[in-house]
């Protein structure tokens, strides 16, 4: 791997959002996220990170050493299993069980301990999974505390005779740690934990990439727009119309939004995941190309407008970063009193001269 990055940065970024949601919020109807005391537009800084592992799992079509852990429809477990084969450590097998819909509730019902989990299969049945690093006194008291049927108990003790399982060694958790880091973009840039219950643990990693929430420069006023779909799902809902075939639904919008977020890159942390320059060069252009790739009909038109960039000197930095952020000031430059439903409303000012010492001002964007 490449060197890790040895200079401190922090960033500011601008993006806007029109006629578009930029991040639902499932506890409120999928509505744009609000502030609820000050009306201010939020975008979470999981939304954002999505949209730059997106972005590098596009240019790189998860080829190693940019594949990416957090990706859709992932199995998270079994990258752990692919990185102690790579690594060429043997805890034993996975042992796997058919089970039936009756089995799968009552499993549900139970609670299953570390190392067990149900899993669906792709023929639409399940399967009781054993990792490969399951703990057998774990789940023999277990058994004994929560005392399932007969039938479930037989199951459970009958698998655990075939099971050929050992917990790794702390030599072992760091190098599935290493193997990890080495292959996924997403865990060297924002850390994750790798201890999962049902699968060779990986051990856990601070990212030296960290974004705050996304924050809209003013109030913002969501719309709900009704749409109409041309056609039905049943034939029961076609007879109810006489034949009509309409459909109605909602959608909510925000008309426009020019959002900020600021984010941190440690040095020091980049040193513990092997976050590298080719790593960082590849996340301003994430940050600057994102939204071009993940244009969709409930997002409307997503920009990035701004990416101003403080590089420091040293690893520890020159400066606050709350004093570099002050550098950059976004305000109106058409009439306050009129909603804003354009960037041009806005006029960002860059304090370059204000800069302090050891520390240079670099706009991406």
């Amino acid at each position: 791997m490449s060197e890790p990055i040895s200079n401190r940065y922090e960033f500011v970024y601008l993006f806007d959002v029109e006629n578009g949601n930029p991040n639902g919020d499932p506890d409120a109807g999928n509505m744009p996220r609000l502030d609820p005391e000050t009306s201010y537009g939020l975008v979470t800084d999981v939304c954002l990170k999505r949209k730059v592992r997106n972005y590098v799992a596009m240019k790189n079509s998860y080829a190693f050493p940019f594949d990416i852990y957090v990706k859709e429809k992932a199995v998270l477990g079994r990258a752990h299993v692919l990185a102690y084969k790579a690594a060429g450590i043997t805890l034993g097998e996975e042992l796997r069980r058919a089970i039936t819909e009756d089995q799968e509730e009552a499993f549900s019902d139970l609670g299953l301990p570390d190392g067990l989990s149900v899993e669906e299969t792709d023929d639409r049945g399940a399967e009781l999974v054993f990792a490969m690093d399951v703990d057998k006194k774990v789940v023999q008291q277990w058994i004994k505390d929560v005392k399932p049927d007969k039938e479930i108990k037989k199951l459970l003790e009958q698998a655990l005779k075939g099971a050929k399982t050992r917990k790794p060694k702390a030599e072992e958790i760091e190098a599935g740690k290493v193997e990890m880091l080495q292959r996924f973009y997403d865990i060297r840039t924002f850390g994750a934990v790798m201890s999962l219950k049902s699968a060779p643990n990986c051990g856990q990693v601070r990212g030296p990439v960290q974004l705050n929430f996304g924050r809209s420069i003013e109030p913002i006023v969501p719309l709900e727009v009704s749409i109409t779909r041309m056609a039905v799902a049943t034939e029961k809902e076609a007879e109810s119309q006489s034949g009509d075939n309409r459909t109605m639904g909602r959608k909510h919008i925000v008309p426009y939004a020019l959002y900020r977020a600021e984010g941190f890159v440690s040095a020091h942390l980049a040193k513990q995941t092997g976050f590298s320059e080719a790593d960082l060069d590849l996340l301003w252009e994430a940050l600057a190309n994102m939204f071009d790739h993940d244009h969709s009909a409930a997002r409307g038109k997503m920009s990035a407008r701004k990416l101003v960039v403080f590089r420091h000197e040293t690893a520890l930095g020159n400066a606050p970063a709350q004093k570099l952020f002050d550098l950059v000031t976004v305000g109106r430059a058409s009439d306050p009193a009129s909603p804003a439903r354009a960037f041009a409303d806005y006029a960002v000012a860059v304090d370059k001269a204000g800069a302090p010492a050891g520390v240079e001002l670099i706009e991406k964007l």
